[in-house]
């Protein structure tokens, strides 16, 4: 039985690449933080499985991640830990540094002084925004990075760390350059998350409007749960190396956006141009025809914003077998519009309860 250590854990990432583990028959190990709000809601689920354990630990704290490496003494090592969020990168740059750069040569450095340099394979979780403003379309392995944000020159310094730590102690550590990957799990502060909630909650009465920022921004979409199996597979290679992982397939904002709201059936044109673009509804409920449910708002932008991810899974697909076009764009928007329509209807049914329990209360029905 195959031992795995992932940092990250209650992430997006890191609860789909722990169920999978765990289906390939690995002892599986997590490190999260200690908060005084419970974050675990990706992976309650599995709490209590024999072949699962948490860990304290924090890519912050070196002694910490040295203890639990020493401890579980693992065979690969996933670094999915990070601040990931590129907005908040630039309001807490600082922090993004300490995490998301110094962070994985803490890793590194654990493995290496528990004596585990020539025994434990490690992948760090790489990331599209190195290319930034990009110099070629689409991007592969070999097109030149040119970081964009607080959070993309972090993740360069934990890109090339691990490709010195692989040269200068022939360690297997690897990184997947993943371009933007989503699910049902992603956070409801990023884009995608944020517009399939939208429309699940227009579409129910819960919410009047959507505001975004760059509708016109280009993004290569896939599935986190794919991706997550083309991880595994980079560790499983004969040689450590790098690789792309994306779907080679682009789209704007202004498509997910489309797509979401028309599974929920609701059909928006798009008027205007920049800051003045609106989504009207078109097509769908009496109620909302003629309204304008979508519109750009300036607080949305970066400070500097990356507009033209694309990526070039070709490498990935010949070396390690990997299928980027297993779940569709399509596909994607609508397993994520499915599982917020679902969340809304429970927060409805939920409102629904507390209401008649206040009137009950008021009336005297119910002490």
């Amino acid at each position: 039985m195959k031992t795995a250590l992932i940092t990250g854990i209650t992430g997006q990432d890191g609860s789909f690449l722990a169920e999978f583990l765990l289906g390939k028959g690995y002892e599986v190990h997590g490190t999260i933080r200690r908060s005084s709000v419970d974050y675990r809601e990706r992976i309650a689920h599995l709490e209590g499985k024999p072949h699962f354990h948490l860990h304290y630990a924090d890519l912050g704290d070196s002694m910490s991640i040295m203890q639990v490496v020493s401890k579980v003494r693992p065979d690969e090592i996933y670094n999915l830990a990070a601040q990931s969020h590129v907005q908040v990168s630039f309001d807490s740059p600082e922090f993004t540094a300490d995490v998301d750069a110094t962070g994985v040569l803490r890793v590194l450095e654990a493995v290496r002084l528990c004596g585990l340099a020539k025994t434990c394979r490690i992948y760090q979780a790489s990331t599209s925004e190195l290319y930034g403003k990009v110099e070629e379309v689409p991007q592969n392995e070999n097109t030149p990075f040119h970081p964009y944000s607080p959070y993309a020159v972090a993740k360069l310094y934990g890109y090339w760390i691990v490709k010195e730590y692989r040269e200068a102690y022939d360690m297997f550590c690897c990184s997947g350059i993943l371009f933007n990957h989503e699910s049902e799990r992603r956070g409801e502060t990023f884009v995608t998350r944020k517009i399939t909630l939208a429309a699940a909650r227009i579409a129910q009465g819960k919410q009047e409007k959507l505001y975004l920022g760059n509708l016109s921004s280009l993004r290569d979409w896939g599935y986190a749960k794919d991706y997550v199996e083309c991880m595994w597979l980079i560790l499983q290679h004969k040689t450590p190396e790098d690789f792309v992982i994306a779907t080679g397939v682009q789209h704007s904002v202004r498509e997910f956006c489309y797509l979401a709201f028309k599974h929920v059936g609701i059909e928006l044109e798009f008027k205007g141009e920049g800051e003045d673009e609106k989504g009207v509804c078109v097509s769908g409920p009496d109620g909302l025809i003629g309204k304008t449910l979508v519109e750009v708002s300036p607080d949305f932008y970066r400070p500097t914003d990356v507009v033209n991810l694309w990526g070039d899974p070709t490498k990935a697909k010949a070396e390690l077998g990997w299928d980027p076009a297993k779940t569709s764009f399509e596909q994607l928007v609508k397993i994520m519009v499915d599982a917020d329509m679902a969340k809304v209807a429970v927060e409805k049914a939920g409102d629904q309860i507390r209401t008649n329990l206040a009137e009950y209360l008021e009336k005297g029905i119910v002490k």
